[in-house]
């Protein structure tokens, strides 16, 4: 494993022990092994650090996304949107350590947008992603034309960012896979 690497993962950890505060590069540099000198060698900072943990350790929407942009006209509707509910779940979270603590210090966030805003990159990509699939399903004649894809897209995450959120305050009642599916199901019906 190389250096980038053992960063990456001894941030990922120190989140996940201490939250965002407690990650300090000081921290994150002895859990690589290495001196915070070269871990800004690597990462600008730590909002780059941060955002390599997001894009690189935690489980990705992205090839959600193409698996079911791929699904496209086949197989059924509910089902594959299901299937990236249950993984969009799964990234929210995961993600929750990073987005809490991310949000609860100022000038982490304003270095964050602005990274993000740089690198066009963002939490809305996946919603217009999805969006634009919802879109050709519809084209397909397979959901309800008159359906806003948008929205749609919008409360298909919204409910999967929420969800995620309440299982670290309560234990929920149904297991993720059933609720996903509902979810989808809900969602697309006529």
């Amino acid at each position: 494993m190389g250096t980038r690497d053992r960063i990456i993962d001894a941030a990922e950890q120190a989140i996940h022990e201490f939250g965002i505060a407690g990650a300090t590069t000081r921290r994150i540099a002895r859990q690589a092994g290495c001196s915070e000198a070269l871990l800004y060698k690597h990462f600008a900072g730590k909002e780059s650090l941060f955002l390599a943990v997001l894009l690189e350790r935690l489980p990705a929407l992205r090839p959600a996304l193409t698996r079911l942009q791929a699904s496209v006209g086949q197989g059924d509707v509910a089902a594959n949107l299901a299937e990236f509910a249950a993984a969009a779940l799964e990234f929210y979270s995961k993600a929750a350590a990073i987005a809490s603590g991310v949000l609860a210090d100022p000038s982490l966030l304003a270095g964050f947008r602005t990274m993000l805003a740089d690198r066009n990159a963002g939490p809305h990509l996946p919603i217009l992603a999805l969006a634009e699939i919802l879109r050709a399903e519809q084209q397909g004649g397979r959901i309800d034309a008159g359906m806003d894809a948008g929205a749609a897209a919008s409360m298909l995450m919204g409910a999967c960012f929420h969800r995620a959120n309440l299982a670290y305050y309560v234990d929920l009642p149904e297991e993720d896979a059933a609720w996903a599916a509902g979810i989808a199901t809900t969602l697309i019906r006529r």
